[in-house]
Protein backbone atom coordinates (compact mmCIF):
# COMPACT_ATOMS: atom_id res chain seq x y z
CA UNK A 1 0.00 0.00 0.00
CA UNK A 2 2.87 2.35 0.74
CA UNK A 3 6.46 3.02 -0.15
CA UNK A 4 9.34 4.06 2.08
CA UNK A 5 10.93 6.21 -0.63
CA UNK A 6 9.73 9.02 -2.85
CA UNK A 7 11.36 9.19 -6.29
CA UNK A 8 12.14 12.72 -7.32
CA UNK A 9 9.92 13.10 -10.39
CA UNK A 10 6.75 11.76 -12.01
CA UNK A 11 5.95 11.78 -15.75
CA UNK A 12 3.25 14.41 -16.27
CA UNK A 13 2.00 15.98 -19.50
CA UNK A 14 5.05 14.84 -21.42
CA UNK A 15 7.62 16.05 -18.89
CA UNK A 16 9.16 14.77 -15.68
CA UNK A 17 7.96 17.04 -12.89
CA UNK A 18 9.06 17.32 -9.30
CA UNK A 19 6.71 15.59 -6.89
CA UNK A 20 6.24 18.80 -4.90
CA UNK A 21 4.98 21.61 -7.10
CA UNK A 22 3.16 24.84 -6.33
CA UNK A 23 -0.53 25.75 -6.08
CA UNK A 24 -1.11 29.39 -7.00
CA UNK A 25 -4.68 29.89 -5.76
CA UNK A 26 -3.66 31.66 -2.53
CA UNK A 27 -1.94 34.40 -4.49
CA UNK A 28 -5.29 35.94 -5.44
CA UNK A 29 -7.70 34.39 -2.92
CA UNK A 30 -8.88 37.12 -0.57
CA UNK A 31 -6.74 39.81 -2.19
CA UNK A 32 -4.24 39.89 0.69
CA UNK A 33 -1.01 39.19 -1.26
CA UNK A 34 0.81 42.14 -2.81
CA UNK A 35 1.66 41.73 -6.49
CA UNK A 36 5.42 41.97 -5.94
CA UNK A 37 5.25 39.35 -3.17
CA UNK A 38 3.23 37.00 -5.39
CA UNK A 39 5.67 37.37 -8.27
CA UNK A 40 8.59 36.80 -5.91
CA UNK A 41 7.21 33.60 -4.40
CA UNK A 42 6.44 32.17 -7.85
CA UNK A 43 10.03 32.78 -8.90
CA UNK A 44 11.30 31.30 -5.65
CA UNK A 45 9.17 28.20 -6.25
CA UNK A 46 10.58 27.78 -9.75
CA UNK A 47 14.13 28.32 -8.50
CA UNK A 48 13.54 25.66 -5.82
CA UNK A 49 12.62 23.10 -8.49
CA UNK A 50 8.82 23.36 -8.58
CA UNK A 51 8.23 22.79 -12.30
CA UNK A 52 4.52 22.05 -11.87
CA UNK A 53 2.32 25.10 -11.22
CA UNK A 54 -1.42 24.74 -10.61
CA UNK A 55 -3.80 27.58 -11.45
CA UNK A 56 -7.19 28.48 -12.99
CA UNK A 57 -8.55 31.46 -14.87
CA UNK A 58 -11.31 31.73 -12.26
CA UNK A 59 -8.68 32.38 -9.59
CA UNK A 60 -9.27 36.12 -9.55
CA UNK A 61 -10.76 36.36 -13.05
CA UNK A 62 -7.42 35.89 -14.75
CA UNK A 63 -5.34 37.66 -12.09
CA UNK A 64 -3.57 34.49 -10.95
CA UNK A 65 -2.64 33.58 -14.51
CA UNK A 66 -1.37 37.10 -15.08
CA UNK A 67 0.94 36.78 -12.07
CA UNK A 68 2.31 33.48 -13.36
CA UNK A 69 2.93 35.04 -16.76
CA UNK A 70 4.70 38.04 -15.23
CA UNK A 71 6.84 35.89 -12.97
CA UNK A 72 7.77 32.98 -15.22
CA UNK A 73 7.36 33.86 -18.90
CA UNK A 74 9.01 33.03 -21.19
CA UNK A 75 8.23 29.63 -19.73
CA UNK A 76 11.04 27.06 -19.54
CA UNK A 77 10.50 23.87 -21.50
CA UNK A 78 10.40 21.72 -18.35
CA UNK A 79 7.57 23.72 -16.72
CA UNK A 80 4.04 22.26 -16.63
CA UNK A 81 1.22 24.70 -15.94
CA UNK A 82 -2.06 22.98 -15.09
CA UNK A 83 -5.32 24.90 -15.11
CA UNK A 84 -9.02 24.21 -14.58
CA UNK A 85 -12.35 24.84 -16.24
CA UNK A 86 -15.90 24.42 -14.98
CA UNK A 87 -16.64 27.64 -13.10
CA UNK A 88 -16.88 31.37 -13.79
CA UNK A 89 -16.36 34.43 -11.61
CA UNK A 90 -19.31 36.46 -10.37
CA UNK A 91 -19.43 40.23 -9.90
CA UNK A 92 -19.29 39.88 -6.11
CA UNK A 93 -16.08 37.84 -6.14
CA UNK A 94 -17.70 34.43 -5.89
CA UNK A 95 -17.99 31.55 -8.33
CA UNK A 96 -20.83 30.22 -10.44
CA UNK A 97 -21.03 26.92 -12.35
CA UNK A 98 -19.95 26.99 -16.00
CA UNK A 99 -20.20 23.35 -17.02
CA UNK A 100 -21.71 23.46 -20.52
CA UNK A 101 -19.39 22.50 -23.39
CA UNK A 102 -19.44 25.97 -24.94
CA UNK A 103 -18.52 27.44 -21.55
CA UNK A 104 -15.63 25.02 -21.20
CA UNK A 105 -14.33 26.07 -24.62
CA UNK A 106 -14.58 29.75 -23.68
CA UNK A 107 -12.65 29.10 -20.47
CA UNK A 108 -9.92 27.27 -22.33
CA UNK A 109 -9.54 30.30 -24.61
CA UNK A 110 -9.42 32.62 -21.58
CA UNK A 111 -6.66 30.52 -20.00
CA UNK A 112 -4.67 30.51 -23.24
CA UNK A 113 -4.87 34.28 -23.53
CA UNK A 114 -4.12 35.11 -19.90
CA UNK A 115 -1.17 32.72 -19.67
CA UNK A 116 0.12 33.81 -23.07
CA UNK A 117 0.47 30.33 -24.56
CA UNK A 118 -0.75 28.53 -27.69
CA UNK A 119 -1.44 25.27 -25.86
CA UNK A 120 -2.36 24.46 -22.27
CA UNK A 121 -0.31 21.67 -20.70
CA UNK A 122 -3.08 20.20 -18.53
CA UNK A 123 -6.75 21.18 -18.25
CA UNK A 124 -8.76 19.83 -15.34
CA UNK A 125 -12.49 19.49 -15.79
CA UNK A 126 -13.78 20.58 -12.37
CA UNK A 127 -17.02 18.68 -11.87
CA UNK A 128 -19.57 20.21 -9.49
CA UNK A 129 -21.53 17.14 -8.40
CA UNK A 130 -20.64 17.22 -4.70
CA UNK A 131 -18.83 19.33 -2.13
CA UNK A 132 -16.42 20.92 -1.44
CA UNK A 133 -17.34 23.99 -3.43
CA UNK A 134 -20.35 25.05 -5.44
CA UNK A 135 -22.84 22.49 -6.79
CA UNK A 136 -24.22 22.42 -10.33
CA UNK A 137 -28.00 22.57 -10.69
CA UNK A 138 -30.50 22.88 -13.53
CA UNK A 139 -28.93 23.35 -16.97
CA UNK A 140 -25.49 23.24 -15.37
CA UNK A 141 -25.89 19.52 -14.63
CA UNK A 142 -24.11 18.42 -17.80
CA UNK A 143 -23.36 14.86 -18.90
CA UNK A 144 -19.70 13.94 -18.46
CA UNK A 145 -19.47 12.47 -21.96
CA UNK A 146 -20.51 15.78 -23.54
CA UNK A 147 -17.84 17.63 -21.57
CA UNK A 148 -15.14 15.12 -22.43
CA UNK A 149 -16.07 15.29 -26.12
CA UNK A 150 -15.52 19.07 -26.07
CA UNK A 151 -12.19 18.81 -24.30
CA UNK A 152 -11.07 15.99 -26.60
CA UNK A 153 -11.90 18.20 -29.60
CA UNK A 154 -9.79 21.00 -28.10
CA UNK A 155 -6.98 18.52 -27.54
CA UNK A 156 -7.21 17.34 -31.15
CA UNK A 157 -7.06 20.99 -32.25
CA UNK A 158 -3.79 21.43 -30.36
CA UNK A 159 -5.12 23.76 -27.67
CA UNK A 160 -4.78 21.20 -24.85
CA UNK A 161 -1.98 18.71 -24.31
CA UNK A 162 -3.69 16.61 -21.62
CA UNK A 163 -7.14 16.26 -20.04
CA UNK A 164 -7.56 15.78 -16.30
CA UNK A 165 -10.45 15.57 -13.83
CA UNK A 166 -11.21 17.25 -10.51
CA UNK A 167 -13.83 16.50 -7.87
CA UNK A 168 -14.93 13.18 -9.33
CA UNK A 169 -15.85 9.78 -7.97
CA UNK A 170 -14.26 6.50 -9.05
CA UNK A 171 -17.11 5.67 -11.39
CA UNK A 172 -16.66 8.84 -13.41
CA UNK A 173 -12.91 8.34 -13.59
CA UNK A 174 -13.36 4.85 -14.99
CA UNK A 175 -15.96 6.16 -17.42
CA UNK A 176 -13.56 8.86 -18.63
CA UNK A 177 -10.45 6.66 -18.79
CA UNK A 178 -10.84 5.65 -22.47
CA UNK A 179 -10.62 9.33 -23.48
CA UNK A 180 -7.24 9.59 -21.74
CA UNK A 181 -6.99 11.11 -18.26
CA UNK A 182 -3.67 12.56 -17.14
CA UNK A 183 -4.52 13.23 -13.49
CA UNK A 184 -7.23 13.53 -10.87
CA UNK A 185 -7.40 16.35 -8.35
CA UNK A 186 -9.66 15.62 -5.37
CA UNK A 187 -9.85 16.72 -1.75
CA UNK A 188 -7.75 14.26 0.23
CA UNK A 189 -5.29 14.21 3.11
CA UNK A 190 -4.02 12.04 5.92
CA UNK A 191 -7.07 12.76 8.10
CA UNK A 192 -9.73 12.89 5.36
CA UNK A 193 -9.58 9.89 3.03
CA UNK A 194 -13.17 9.79 1.80
CA UNK A 195 -12.00 9.78 -1.82
CA UNK A 196 -9.68 6.78 -1.38
CA UNK A 197 -11.73 4.76 -3.93
CA UNK A 198 -10.79 7.39 -6.53
CA UNK A 199 -7.13 6.98 -5.62
CA UNK A 200 -7.54 3.22 -6.07
CA UNK A 201 -8.96 3.88 -9.56
CA UNK A 202 -5.96 6.13 -10.31
CA UNK A 203 -3.67 3.23 -9.39
CA UNK A 204 -5.73 0.95 -11.62
CA UNK A 205 -5.30 3.24 -14.66
CA UNK A 206 -1.84 4.69 -13.90
CA UNK A 207 -3.27 8.19 -13.45
CA UNK A 208 -1.46 10.88 -11.45
CA UNK A 209 -3.09 11.85 -8.13
CA UNK A 210 -2.99 15.53 -7.14
CA UNK A 211 -4.72 15.97 -3.76
CA UNK A 212 -5.98 19.39 -2.80
CA UNK A 213 -6.48 20.49 0.82
CA UNK A 214 -3.44 18.23 1.47
CA UNK A 215 -3.06 19.44 5.07
CA UNK A 216 -6.72 19.89 5.92
CA UNK A 217 -8.37 23.22 6.58
CA UNK A 218 -9.71 25.52 9.26
CA UNK A 219 -13.08 25.59 7.47
CA UNK A 220 -15.97 23.83 9.27
CA UNK A 221 -16.05 20.10 8.67
CA UNK A 222 -12.31 19.75 8.13
CA UNK A 223 -9.48 18.78 10.44
CA UNK A 224 -6.00 20.29 10.27
CA UNK A 225 -3.31 17.67 9.82
CA UNK A 226 -0.76 19.88 11.55
CA UNK A 227 -2.82 19.93 14.77
CA UNK A 228 -3.04 16.15 15.17
CA UNK A 229 -1.09 14.84 18.17
CA UNK A 230 0.27 11.75 16.44
CA UNK A 231 1.45 13.76 13.44
CA UNK A 232 3.22 16.18 15.76
CA UNK A 233 4.86 13.33 17.68
CA UNK A 234 6.13 11.76 14.46
CA UNK A 235 7.44 15.15 13.35
CA UNK A 236 9.38 15.55 16.62
CA UNK A 237 10.88 12.07 16.23
CA UNK A 238 11.98 12.82 12.66
CA UNK A 239 13.18 16.36 13.25
CA UNK A 240 10.61 17.56 10.70
CA UNK A 241 7.55 19.78 10.86
CA UNK A 242 3.99 18.48 11.13
CA UNK A 243 3.17 19.81 7.66
CA UNK A 244 6.17 17.99 6.19
CA UNK A 245 5.01 14.74 7.77
CA UNK A 246 1.50 15.19 6.35
CA UNK A 247 2.89 15.87 2.87
CA UNK A 248 5.45 13.05 3.09
CA UNK A 249 2.70 10.56 3.95
CA UNK A 250 0.80 11.56 0.81
CA UNK A 251 3.92 11.07 -1.31
CA UNK A 252 4.56 7.65 0.23
CA UNK A 253 0.96 6.50 -0.26
CA UNK A 254 1.14 6.36 -4.09
CA UNK A 255 4.18 6.73 -6.33
CA UNK A 256 2.31 8.94 -8.82
CA UNK A 257 1.15 11.48 -6.23
CA UNK A 258 2.00 15.10 -7.08
CA UNK A 259 1.58 17.79 -4.44
CA UNK A 260 0.65 21.42 -5.04
CA UNK A 261 0.74 23.12 -1.62
CA UNK A 262 0.25 26.86 -1.86
CA UNK A 263 1.69 29.68 0.18
CA UNK A 264 2.76 33.30 -0.20
CA UNK A 265 5.37 32.90 2.55
CA UNK A 266 8.92 32.11 1.35
CA UNK A 267 9.73 30.21 4.56
CA UNK A 268 6.64 28.04 4.21
CA UNK A 269 7.51 27.46 0.57
CA UNK A 270 10.95 26.16 1.54
CA UNK A 271 9.37 23.95 4.20
CA UNK A 272 6.91 22.48 1.68
CA UNK A 273 9.59 21.82 -0.93
CA UNK A 274 11.73 20.00 1.67
CA UNK A 275 8.88 17.57 2.41
CA UNK A 276 10.04 15.47 -0.55
CA UNK A 277 13.12 14.58 1.47
CA UNK A 278 11.25 13.29 4.54
CA UNK A 279 11.32 9.48 4.73
CA UNK A 280 8.73 7.43 6.62
CA UNK A 281 9.52 3.86 7.58
CA UNK A 282 6.76 1.24 7.16
CA UNK A 283 5.84 1.26 10.86
CA UNK A 284 5.44 5.04 10.95
CA UNK A 285 3.52 5.04 7.69
CA UNK A 286 1.08 2.46 9.05
CA UNK A 287 0.75 4.39 12.32
CA UNK A 288 -0.23 7.51 10.42
CA UNK A 289 -2.58 5.66 8.06
CA UNK A 290 -4.51 4.32 11.07
CA UNK A 291 -5.50 7.87 12.04
CA UNK A 292 -8.28 7.93 9.44
CA UNK A 293 -9.22 4.67 7.74
CA UNK A 294 -10.52 5.30 4.21
CA UNK A 295 -14.27 5.52 3.72
CA UNK A 296 -16.13 5.10 0.46
CA UNK A 297 -18.38 7.94 -0.77
CA UNK A 298 -21.44 7.28 -2.85
CA UNK A 299 -20.73 6.73 -6.54
CA UNK A 300 -22.53 8.75 -9.18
Amino acid sequence: MTSTSTPGTVPFAGRDVARVGYGAMQLTHGGHVAREDAVNVLRLAADAGANHIDTAYFYGEGACNALIREALAPYPDELVIATKVGADNTSDGGLTPAQRPEELRRQVEANLASLGVDRLDVVYLRRLDFEPGIIATGEQKVDLDDQLAELAALRAAGKIRAIALSNVDAGRLRRAAPVGVEAVQNAYNLLDRATEPVLDACREHGVAWVPYIPLGSAFPGYRKVTEDGTVRAVARDLGATASQVGLAWLLAHYERTLLIPGTANPAHLAENMAAAGVRLDPETTARLAALAPPTAPSEG
